[in-house]
């Protein structure tokens, strides 16, 4: 039963009586979201599946981008003793740490082939069935297993491999909830409110990855209350806490926001007959929503360099600019608050003019700033000071816009595996950013070249989207 004041005329993000037109935007309001018209979402439902965001996102910030990775699994702790024992003015020193970071490029590189091939067939599996949720908790509880294991990777060569490992896996069971946690962006949303419901989702994950970073910065400055921190030891407790985190938190949007029914006429079919079926729903996809089809094409590109910049900025503060760890987190809190709060804002910028064009406008500021980055990276730190913070400024705008435009193009009935096409698509091109990345550094010799990799994505993507048309929003 919902409590009456959960509902309010005026509430950006709970309850809202939706007109019949969307707001005049390009952007189109079809089908999965014609579910929601009239509807009233109650604001329980609403926070309860953004909190989501804000569960995992110790995952994206903590462990995979700014503290785990980037301070320890590619620092010299995992660097052959005779090698680590020449020093950081050693150019060997240096190539060692290029060698580690291109490693870890190349596992997610492959975790990203995991996700193209599983996603989308598990998501049409989660539609029939009515599981989303089923989906969500079990990858979900998975991701938090494999943060509870990277205890276990202690300061030695010898665990690399599995904390890259790891790290691959978490990535996998990380996107494979996420498809699902996207689909049910059309649960608790409206046509007139999925900007700002996707903004308020990325966004309170950013302002988590705040919190968390803040929490290792202040355990950092009390020198852990005594607690012996070599081997590794602090930071793997910080993987241990990432987890239990995400468990205190991930909870409600299982509670609070109710099952999608069974899509309708749905084919029950095996694992490996999905892939048959899946090809026949890509046919009709092509025939029958076109805008949808091209989104996913031209998508899977830039999402690529977004993800790009979270992954490995951290790892260019830390070895291209030389930021020492706490000025490393200390730029995450930075990156995660600006990213967070550009992210909220840019939501009611999609809702009045269109997710396009909020994309578009991410992608420049995105190009420009990498490239400043790239060409005045002998200026010192205040250079990434700047411009990568800079950077984060667009991705989470950028990300949201993304979902928001799928959700407003998507087939009713099929919002899990459009979603899983979603993280197909973008996975199928995921090996752009990791492998330009590894190879500039591996062609050049020095992290930052992998910074033009990146942007080379972006690029591309930016490019890719001037072709994609939207139909003029319906009526």
């Amino acid at each position: 039963m919902t409590d009456p004041t959960e509902h309010g005329a005026n509430d950006a993000y709970g309850a809202v009586s939706v007109p019949p037109a969307t707001a005049d935007s390009g952007a189109i309001r079809v089908m999965g979201l014609q579910r929601q018209e009239g509807r009233k979402v109650p604001r329980r439902q609403v926070v309860s599946w953004a909190l989501w965001d804000w569960a995992t996102q110790p995952f994206n910030s903590v462990i995979l981008t700014f503290v785990f990775t980037a301070i320890y699994l590619t620092s010299g702790t995992f660097l052959d003793p005779a090698v680590a024992a020449l020093g950081e003015d050693d150019p060997a020193y240096e190539r060692g740490l290029a060698e580690l970071a291109s490693s870890l490029g190349w596992a997610i590189t492959i975790a990203g082939i995991l996700i193209a091939v599983l996603a989308p067939v598990l998501g049409q599996r989660a539609d029939v069935a009515g599981r989303r949720k089923v989906w969500l908790g079990g990858a979900t509880a998975a991701l938090v297993a494999c943060m509870l294991a990277l205890f276990f990777v202690e300061g030695s060569p010898a665990y690399f491999v599995l904390g890259i490992s790891l790290i691959a896996a978490g990535t996998v069971f990380s996107e494979i909830a996420g498809v699902n946690y996207n689909a049910m962006l059309v649960q608790v949303s409206t046509p007139k409110t999925v900007g700002k419901v996707s903004g308020l989702g990325w966004g309170l994950g950013y302002i988590g990855g705040i919190v968390a970073l803040v929490l290792v910065v202040v355990a950092t400055s009390f020198d852990w209350w005594g607690m012996p921190t070599d081997n590794g030891l602090a930071f793997r407790v910080i993987a241990v806490g990432c987890a239990i985190w995400t468990v205190i938190f991930a909870w409600p949007v299982l509670v609070y926001v109710p099952e999608a029914p069974p899509a309708p006429r749905g084919e029950r079919v095996s694992f490996w007959r999905s892939y048959v079926v899946l090809a026949k729903d890509i046919t009709a996809l092509w025939r029958d929503s076109r805008p949808t089809f091209w989104f996913l094409l031209a998508s899977a590109v830039f999402r690529d360099g977004l993800a790009g910049v979270f992954a490995f900025g951290a790892v260019i503060a830390a070895v291209a600019f030389h930021f020492s760890s706490n000025e490393v987190m200390i730029f995450g809190i930075a990156a995660n608050l600006l990213a967070g709060v550009s992210t909220i804002v840019a939501g009611r910028f999609d809702d009045r003019f269109g997710p396009r064009a909020v994309i578009l406008t991410a992608l420049g500021g995105l190009i420009v700033a990498g490239m400043l980055v790239f060409f005045l990276h002998d200026s010192g730190k205040l250079v990434f000071w700047i411009f990568g913070l800079v950077l984060t400024l667009f991705v989470g705008p950028a990300q949201a816009a993304s979902r928001s435009f799928l959700a407003r193009v998507t087939p009713a009935g099929r919002e899990s595996e459009i979603f899983g096409l979603y993280a197909t698509t973008g996975r199928a091109a995921s090996f752009l950013s990791p492998m330009l990345w590894a190879l500039f550094i591996a062609l050049f010799g020095a992290t930052y070249w992998g910074v033009l990799g990146i942007v080379l994505v972006i690029a591309a993507g930016f490019v890719l989207m001037l072709y994609v048309k939207v139909p003029e929003a319906q009526r």
